[in-house]
C-alpha cells in the first residue's frame, strides 16, 4: 500500500446550505399566516420590498388617528360592549349582591377567584390565604362556599371529586346513592370496580350503572364554559372543485400579500456612495431570492396538492371512508422530490374540498396488510371499521381488542395486531372493553 504524502485534484458534489437555500426551505413550510408575517417583517427591514395588498394598508398616524375617531363614533355602541370579553372575576362577582358584602368579604372573594384555573378548579390553600390576608379561617371557607354556589355549578371545587359532589347535590339532590358513591367509593368507581362497590353498599350493578349514566351528564370542567375563546378561522391554501370534466385544483393566493420592487427608491439612491450601493445590492439580492422562494413554494405546493387529488380521487367523491393508503415517501418518489420536501409542503396547510376543509397531512395514511397480501387498506379505513364494530356491539358483552382482531381477519380480510387495535382505539377516544361494559 502506497502511503506517500502528495497533492491531487478530485471533483466531488456537495450541497452547501446557504442562507438563501435555508430561506427557501423555511418559506415552503410556512403557513399562509406565517408567510404573511414573514413578508411584513421583511418589508420593514428591506426598503426595496413593497407590500401591495388591499388587506395591508400603509399607516399614516395623523390621518389614521382622525379616521379612527370617526369610525369609533359611527360604530354601534352595543356591538362594542358585546365584543369586550368578561373576565372570570367579573362573571362570578356579577352573580353576587356586592352591596351586601363587607369590604373584607369582597377582598377575600376576589383573592379566592384569582386562584381558580381555566377549568374552574380552586388551586389555592385556605390556611395560607387566611394567613396572608390576616382573615379568620372560617370567613375564607365561607367565601369559598359562596363561590361554589355560583354558576356554572361546580366552579371553585378543589378537585374532581368535590366538583362532582357539588353538581350531584344540585342536579340530583334526592340521589343518595350517587352522593355516597362519589363521597366514599370515588376511586374504585372511576376504575369500574363496581362489583366491589355493589357488595359494600348492598346494591345491584344496575343501580351503579344508573349512577354512572347520571354522572356522565355532569361537567368535569365547569370553568371552561366561562372562557372567552375566540373563534379560530382556517384559511385554505388550495381549493378543490368538482367540475363536469372532473376535479380541478385552484391555489388560493388572494390572502397572501403581493410584493413588488420599489424602483423609485432604488433609482433615487443607487448612485450614492459605495456603502449605500453595497447596501442596495444586498437588499436587491434579498428581494430577488424572496420572489424566487415564493414562486418555488407555490409551484411545489401546487404539484403536491395536484398529486394528492390524483391519488385520492375517491376521497373527494365518497368521503373519508374511501381514503386509500398513501405515504409521503410514495408521493415524493412520484414527484421526484425528497420526502422532507413533501413534509414541509403539507405542514400547516389546508385544502377546501366539496365535502369540507381538511389539513393536507390527513391524506397520508399507512397501509394495512390484507389476507390476500395486497396492501390496499388504509389505517383510516381500519379505524372506521373498528368504530362501526364497537358502535354495533352488545353493550353488556363488548368486544375485546383480540376479538376485534379476529373479526377484522375473518370478515374484512384485514391483518392487524391486538396492539394496533388498542392504538387505533385510543386515537378514536374509545375506552377498553372493561370500561365500555354496561350492566342492565
Amino acid at each position: 500500500m502506497d502511503l506517500k504524502a502528495g497533492l491531487w485534484q478530485q471533483q466531488t458534489l456537495k450541497l452547501a446550505m446557504t442562507q438563501e437555500l435555508t430561506q427557501a426551505i423555511a418559506l415552503l413550510q410556512y403557513s399562509a399566516q406565517e408567510l404573511t408575517e414573514f413578508l411584513e417583517g421583511k418589508a420593514l427591514e428591506n426598503p426595496l420590498l413593497q407590500i401591495e395588498n388591499e388587506n395591508v394598508q400603509p399607516m399614516n398616524p395623523l390621518i389614521d388617528r382622525n379616521r379612527r375617531k370617526h369610525q369609533k363614533v359611527e360604530r354601534d355602541w352595543i356591538e362594542q360592549i358585546a365584543a369586550k370579553p368578561f373576565s372570570l372575576e367579573e362573571q362570578l362577582l356579577s352573580q353576587l349582591n356586592i352591596a351586601k358584602l363587607s369590604k373584607r368579604q369582597l377582598q377575600v372573594l376576589r383573592y379566592l377567584i384569582q386562584h381558580i384555573d381555566e377549568n374552574g378548579y380552586f388551586f389555592g390553600d385556605i390556611d395560607d390565604i387566611s394567613h396572608k390576608l390576616n382573615t379568620p379561617l372560617e370567613l375564607v371557607e365561607a367565601c369559598l362556599e359562596q363561590i361554589q354556589s355560583l354558576e356554572p355549578i361546580g366552579i371553585g371545587a378543589r378537585n374532581l371529586q368535590e366538583c362532582l359532589l357539588i353538581q350531584i347535590e344540585y342536579e340530583y339532590p334526592d340521589n343518595e346513592l350517587a352522593r355516597k358513591i362519589i363521597l366514599d367509593c370515588f376511586v374504585p368507581f372511576a376504575e369500574k370496580k363496581w362489583k366491589q362497590i355493589a357488595k359494600e353498599l348492598q346494591v345491584s350493578l344496575k343501580d351503579i350503572q344508573e349512577v354512572y349514566d347520571e354522572i356522565q351528564l355532569l361537567n368535569p370542567k365547569p370553568g371552561a364554559v366561562l372562557g372567552a375563546e375566540t373563534s379560530a378561522y382556517i384559511t385554505p391554501d388550495a381549493i378543490i372543485e368538482q367540475r363536469a370534466n372532473g376535479l380541478i385544483v385552484r391555489m388560493l393566493d388572494d390572502t397572501l400579500p403581493r410584493i413588488s420592487f420599489n424602483q423609485q427608491y432604488y433609482n433615487q439612491f443607487k448612485n450614492q456612495d459605495k456603502q449605500v450601493g453595497r447596501f442596495l445590492q444586498e437588499k436587491l439580492q434579498d428581494y430577488q431570492w424572496i420572489v424566487k422562494s415564493i414562486e418555488q413554494r407555490r409551484e411545489t405546493l401546487t404539484r403536491v396538492v395536484t398529486k394528492i387529488v390524483e391519488k385520492q380521487t375517491a376521497f373527494f367523491r365518497k368521503g373519508p371512508q374511501a381514503l386509500v393508503p398513501m405515504t409521503m415517501k410514495e408521493l415524493a418518489m412520484e414527484l421526484d422530490i425528497h420526502e422532507s420536501t413533501v413534509s414541509r409542503a403539507v405542514r400547516e396547510k389546508y385544502v377546501q374540498t366539496p365535502i369540507g376543509t381538511f389539513p393536507l397531512r390527513s391524506f397520508f395514511t399507512s397501509t394495512i396488510q390484507t389476507v390476500a397480501g395486497e396492501e390496499n387498506t388504509s389505517s383510516t379505513q381500519v379505524k372506521d371499521i373498528i368504530k362501526k364494530l364497537i358502535d354495533n356491539e352488545t353493550k353488556t358483552k363488548p368486544l375485546s381488542d383480540q376479538e376485534i382482531v379476529e373479526v377484522l381477519k375473518s370478515t374484512e380480510g384485514i391483518v392487524v395486531s391486538r396492539r394496533t387495535i388498542a392504538k387505533y382505539r385510543d386515537q378514536l377516544g374509545i375506552p377498553s372493553s372493561s370500561k365500555r361494559k354496561r350492566f342492565n
